[in-house]
């Protein structure tokens, strides 16, 4: 499974451009915890971080997010059947993540998986799974809620390693 799906443009950008992309309207929750959220799965496939760079005046984050913006929208298109199928109960060892975008007061980003715990509504409510690189103020077991327009991607891991969904993060495999 992809635990570290980042895209640390904070660490590659922070001085060299301004955002476009201001953080999401209502600020998320965030708890600090230590749970262990790696792989549900011993067979799951390593993540590599993905880093974006360029000149201020070409906005490379910008450009990423609409290169991705097709990706994104096919895996909110999917998501309520993957939201009934967890609400409904999932296979034995099976485990849905969300992908979000965290920001920090420098204007870093990452993009990052949540292991969901519960949903309510269109409310996510999780832990966050992914190694942090590039934000301040996250750690990975930390409380994370969101709501729903804020997702990016979905999947559920299996057992043996597989996954269903991830839009996003296969997209992003393509990129090396």
């Amino acid at each position: 499974m992809r635990i570290r799906r980042a895209l640390p443009l904070g660490l590659v950008l922070c001085a060299a451009c301004a955002s476009s992309t201001p953080p999401p309207a209502e600020a998320p929750s965030v708890q600090s915890g230590n749970a262990p959220l790696g792989p549900s799965s011993p067979h799951a496939p390593k993540d590599r971080v993905v880093a974006v760079s360029g000149p201020a005046d070409e906005n490379p984050r910008a450009k990423m997010f609409e290169l991705l913006a097709p990706h994104v929208a096919q895996a909110k298109a999917t998501y309520p059947q993957a939201k009934q199928r967890y609400l409904a109960g999932l296979a034995r060892g099976e485990t849905l993540f969300v992908t979000v975008r965290l920001f920090d007061p420098a204007d870093h980003f990452e993009q990052v998986f949540i292991r969901v715990d519960h949903i309510e509504g269109t409310r996510i409510e999780g832990r966050i799974a992914s190694e942090i690189v590039a934000v301040q103020g996250y750690h990975s077991g930390d409380h994370y809620a969101l709501n729903e327009p804020d997702l990016v991607d979905w999947l559920i891991s299996k057992p043996d390693g597989s996954e269903e969904g991830n839009y996003v993060g296969k997209f992003m495999d393509t990129l090396h």
